[in-house]
């Protein structure tokens, strides 16, 4: 029996039947769905619509499903159930007998739906937290290990200036932090309860929603019940964050990816996540970072998608939002995982140090170091960048660098220069020069890994806090 039927006499068409049913994708949100059900029916309870005996029955039954479907991936096997809440009433009346019908008292599917959504949404979150803090503690501990060996930055994919290999990875490690702070922010806006805002107008029954939401672990009730029951900003803030965190780990592969090639020789392609070629028997190919790259575009569609679905809808529910969960779970899905398989190359790749250090000390890469020491002699900053770039064209005519000029060739450009000119453009002195916070020095590199492994620290503890409050 379907759960609007009584005003209806036709039957549906067979074919429009299976085609608008949701339960093939969102029958994972059963767990969700039978905790939200246990709190419903606690506060039928107390609004003197079920009997003790009643509630116990419906309890039992709604922890039978449960236990059921954990058991066996067939009893999810339903080819009637329009959707999970019609899935778990169907299942409640068959175990328990024709007092399951009484859980629906005082509820719509319009606010079972958006209790579910927020719960997954939000337990989601806290998986994925996990699996960041994973790759920055990875990411942390290999940049710790490459201590002082540099390799140069690029800025318009030129050679600019050597960092250390830890100061690269850090700046992975800082965007993947960001990306962990939005779904902080966006975990805390979700965090409000639908539950008693009924179809659309508010519950019909006398039901303590702040019980409701203290039982689900949420902060408060929704404040709006139109609001409540066609809110999917949280599913499209939570998919957006998302793709920013894939567009991040785009840009991370496509390095490795660049760094990975002859032409670059900076890393070694691990076996584990690299495949070869049908046709080339020498080639290993980064396949793992160019499906990273790849399902960033994926993504950042369903992103769209979220938005374009929700443009135009008036409040409050509408069927069109049964169109934002494929593309919700999808996104959920790829990011989940896809981290831990980056997590796993992160630990096993292999740094070509010695090429790396080559290539940060060619490409005249110690030219702003340079022009800095003849501005720490009074020289001004712009007459010093036009000497050393004067400099820096003898130089290719005498294909060279700027440490094989000859002091008298220095100084026919400026008095300034003066013999310990020479020490400046050392590797290690230019990376000491960047010395203020957020450089490249040293010193201030290991600041940042110190830091930066405080911060994720401090996301697991949050994690495993949100584990005692929620539902479990």
């Amino acid at each position: 029996m379907k759960m609007w039927s009584g005003r209806f006499r036709q039957p549906l068409d067979p074919d429009f039947e299976r085609w608008q049913r949701s339960f093939g994708f969102d029958r994972r949100l059963l767990e969700y769905e039978l905790a939200a059900s246990s709190a419903h029916a606690r506060a039928l309870k107390d609004a003197g619509v079920l009997s003790a005996s009643e509630l116990i029955s419906i309890l039992q039954g709604l922890q039978q499903i449960g236990a059921l479907a954990a058991a066996s991936p067939a009893f999810l096997d339903d080819n009637e159930a329009e959707d999970v809440h019609h899935f778990v009433e169907k299942k409640l009346a068959a175990l328990i007998g024709e007092v399951g019908y009484k859980l629906h008292s005082g509820r719509s599917r319009n606010e079972q739906i958006a209790t579910d959504l927020r719960l997954y949404v939000r337990a989601a979150i806290d998986q994925l937290q996990l699996e960041i803090a994973e790759w920055c503690g990875g990411a942390a501990d290999r940049a710790d290990q490459a201590g002082d060996s540099a390799m140069p930055a690029y800025t318009h994919l030129q050679r600019a200036e050597p960092v250390l290999v830890g100061h690269w990875l850090m700046a992975y490690v800082a965007m993947f932090l960001r990306d962990a702070g939005r779904l902080a922010d966006c975990r805390k806006r979700l965090n409000i309860c639908p539950l008693g805002s009924g179809a659309v107008a508010g519950a019909t029954l006398p039901l303590d929603r702040k019980f409701m939401a203290e039982t689900l672990g949420f902060d408060d009730p929704t404040s709006n019940s139109i609001d409540a029951t066609s809110d999917r900003d949280f599913a499209l803030e939570f998919v957006n964050t998302l793709s920013l965190l894939a567009l991040h780990l785009s840009r991370w592969a496509e390095e490795m990816i660049l760094f990975s090639s002859q032409e670059y020789g900076f890393i070694v392609l691990p076996e584990a996540y690299s495949t070869g070629s049908s046709a080339m028997p020498q080639k290993k190919n980064p396949d793992l970072l160019e499906l990273v790259r790849g399902k960033a575009g994926r993504l950042v569609g369903h992103a769209t998608a979220l938005m374009i679905t929700l443009k135009g809808l008036p409040l409050a529910y509408n069927k069109d939002l049964q169109e934002t969960q494929e593309a919700l779970f999808d996104s959920t899905g790829t990011m989940l995982s896809m981290l831990p398989l980056v997590t796993g190359f992160m630990k096993a790749v292999e740094w070509n140090h010695p090429r790396m250090e080559q290539a940060a000390q060619s490409g005249f890469t110690n030219a702003w170091a340079a022009a800095t020491y003849l501005v720490k002699r009074g020289v001004p900053s712009r007459t010093a960048h036009e000497r050393v770039g004067k400099a820096v064209q003898l130089c290719l005519e005498k294909n060279c660098e700027l440490q094989d000029l000859a002091l008298e060739e220095l100084q026919a450009f400026d008095p300034a220069f003066e013999s310990d000119f020479y020490g400046c453009l050392s590797l290690a002195a230019v990376l000491a020069v960047h010395d203020v916070a957020g450089g490249t020095a040293p010193g201030r590199v290991r600041q940042a890994i110190k830091s930066a492994r405080t911060k994720i620290e401090s996301l697991r503890e949050e994690i495993h806090a949100h584990a005692q409050s929620d539902l479990t």
